[in-house]
């Protein structure tokens, strides 16, 4: 199933491309990879969206550069490591991709960090919000254009830690991900004088979480952290409405995505405040680019398609400035041309590969706020790019 989807999205591009550019077709494409969760629990948050946005960017861009055709392949990791970093391996050594994008498995981001380091790949991470990305784990030849745990988390445990008595709870994911976002998560929360009264831990997809939903209102905190992402966030929130917690505690939800908030619904979250690199609805641009999508993909694009988007146009402008798909000097052009497109402005990309830009506090609309569908959010401030994320030092990267 998985090389019937590669050779079909292959094969669509392709075509595209010939139509634009017929004389390209002679020669060799130019393969760009979506490796990804296609079906599973963060289907919605990458997934088929990661990959209209990148079919979407090479459409814009013209379907060829350097006189050859683009192709995307497309695979689907199934939440597996060993298959995932052997998807990307596969892709670099012997089907000629210059590129992957996507992930949403930070373990599987990490490993695929290491393969394109060693191979002199490019890798452009849009789910996959490891903080080691771009820290300890930093890679002259890794990008994270979508948010990280840091950036998501540490800013907004600050201000909810900032009340006075404030206390909290965490639910985690028993992984990589989960762990590390609430690790980053108490530090911040410590750091600005809020206490932390107890954890509970839980396994990827489970579909039941009223133990440790019950668990987190015993405790008593004013704040439940959800420490999670995808399904599992879903099934978090419909139950703690269902427990009736939220009446009284407030629940934090770093990593949260429009596609979640339309599938739990504005009278469960309204109110709740979050971060945000990008809303379809925030201008004109936004607006125009997220109608296109919609037409194809039936629901509007989250950040993660907009950050993909954005990430892949900007490496095939690299690509065509620099002449060469060489990948020192495609990436040298990359980190020395500023981030201006669909998700910056005036943006760019630091030495430790963290793509810094403005965010967005946002907070979810009531129903009665909304006016129209996908209408679901409101922009509370902006927050610049040096408060957004931390410098390559701070996040502990040592590359010279």
């Amino acid at each position: 199933m998985k090389f019937a989807m590669t050779a079909l999205v292959a094969a669509s591009v392709a075509m595209g491309s010939a139509m634009l550019a017929p004389h390209a077709m002679a020669a060799d494409p130019v393969r760009i990879g979506v490796l990804g969760d296609q079906s599973s629990n963060f289907a919605d948050s990458g997934g088929p969206g990661s990959v209209l946005a990148t079919q979407m960017a090479v459409e814009d861009f013209g379907g060829s550069v350097l006189g050859r055709p683009i192709e995307v392949l497309v695979a689907d990791h199934q939440n597996k490591v060993d298959t995932g970093i052997g998807i990307a391996r596969e892709w670099y050594e012997t089907k000629g991709v210059s590129v992957i994008s996507d992930f949403a498995s930070s373990a599987i981001a990490l490993g695929v960090q290491d393969i394109a380091r060693k191979l002199d790949k490019i890798a452009i991470y849009t789910t996959a919000s490891s903080s080691d990305l771009i820290g300890k784990a930093c890679s002259p030849n890794g990008q994270q254009w979508g948010a990280e745990n840091w950036s998501n988390s540490a800013p907004l445990m600050t201000a909810l830690a900032s009340e006075p008595g404030s206390t909290f709870f965490f639910i985690t994911v028993d992984y990589t991900f989960g762990h590390q976002l609430e690790d980053v998560s108490r530090k911040a929360i410590e750091a600005s004088g809020g206490k932390v009264l107890g954890r509970v831990t839980f396994p990827l997809n489970t579909l039941d979480m009223s133990s440790y939903l019950l668990a987190a209102k015993a405790s008593g905190a004013k704040v439940i952290v959800l420490a999670l992402s995808g399904a599992d966030l879903v099934t978090a929130m419909k139950q703690a409405s269902e427990f009736g917690i939220m009446a009284k505690q407030k629940i934090a939800a770093p990593i949260l995505f429009l596609t979640e908030i339309n599938t739990v619904g504005l009278k469960t979250l309204g109110g709740l405040q979050f971060l945000q690199s990008w809303y379809w609805d925030q201008d004109d641009a936004s607006r125009s680019w997220a109608k296109r999508y919609f037409e194809r993909m039936k629901k509007m694009p989250n950040e993660s398609h907009a950050t993909l988007y954005a990430g892949m146009t900007h490496y095939l402008d690299a690509v065509k400035a620099a002449g060469t798909l060489e990948t020192q000097a495609v990436l040298k052009k990359m980190r020395e041309t500023p981030v201006n497109g669909l998700v910056s402005k005036g943006g760019r990309i630091m030495e430790n590969g963290r793509v810094s830009f403005d965010r967005f506090l946002v907070q979810i609309k009531t129903p009665e706020e909304s006016k129209f569908p996908w209408d679901f959010l409101k922009i509370v401030s902006r927050i610049p790019a040096e408060k957004a994320f931390r410098t390559p030092a701070e996040a502990g990267c040592t590359l010279q």
